[in-house]
């Protein structure tokens, strides 16, 4: 290699050296806030409605359950704003572990494991229920099939106690009988989905340590 050629070379180098240095300048290194990349099957428009909601834009997280702009919703927003970590889309996965929890217990007449779940209220709503079953010897067979909706049907928060309530309504899918002292069937068929309409309510002390929801009303 000659003078020259060599001579070209650093010449090359040193050109390089100088626009890396000055586009990092510009562009910053990879660390830090950045946008993240759009997920396979993900459309631009996506993307863009994503990075509207961490600029300020709708709550996802609400607006995935309830209208944008609904008295709900701006309950819901005052919930997360009381408590930061609440997530409605956490609420509705809890709540739907709760109804087939409850449902099936008091099917059951177990108490004793939902009883924390449930205000004092219910919790001795469902106890005579159960009671009374017990005294005329009856006792039901149930099989929690699933949930086939699942909707939020309306919310309230009380700024002075911090206590948040959500009504949920479910249609749930379970096969049951009632059988008598004798164990012969009286009512229901174990082999016949049926469909079960509930509309519950749930209450809980936002901002409170114990994160747990507690039913407080039943309905059709």
């Amino acid at each position: 290699m000659n003078d020259s050629s060599a001579l070209q070379l650093l010449v090359l180098a040193g050109v390089a050296i100088f626009l890396f240095l000055k586009l990092r300048s510009v562009l910053g290194t990879r660390e830090g806030f950045e946008q993240p990349p759009v997920p396979r099957g993900e459309t631009s428009r996506d993307a863009q409605r994503n990075f509207e909601v961490i600029e300020g834009g709708p709550d996802r997280d609400i607006t995935d359950y309830v209208p944008e702009g609904s008295p709900e919703a701006e309950v819901l927003a005052a919930m997360k704003k009381a408590e930061p970590g609440f997530s409605v889309s956490e609420f509705i996965g809890g709540a739907r572990g709760a109804y087939e929890m409850i449902l099936m217990g008091f099917e059951r007449g177990d108490l004793g494991a939902i009883k924390p779940f449930l205000a004092d209220d219910v919790y001795e709503t469902f106890a005579d229920v159960v009671v009374d079953r017990e005294n005329k010897g009856l006792t039901i067979e149930a099989e929690f099939i699933g949930i086939s909706e699942i909707t939020i049907a309306g919310a309230e928060f009380n700024s002075t106690t911090s206590v948040g309530e959500i009504s949920v309504r479910f249609i749930g899918e379970l096969t049951s009988v009632v059988r008598d002292r004798a164990g012969d069937v009286i009512e229901g068929d174990n082999k016949k989905v049926k469909r079960q309409r509930d509309t519950w309510t749930f209450a809980h002390e936002m901002g409170a340590d114990n994160p747990n929801w507690k039913l407080v009303a039943t309905g059709e």
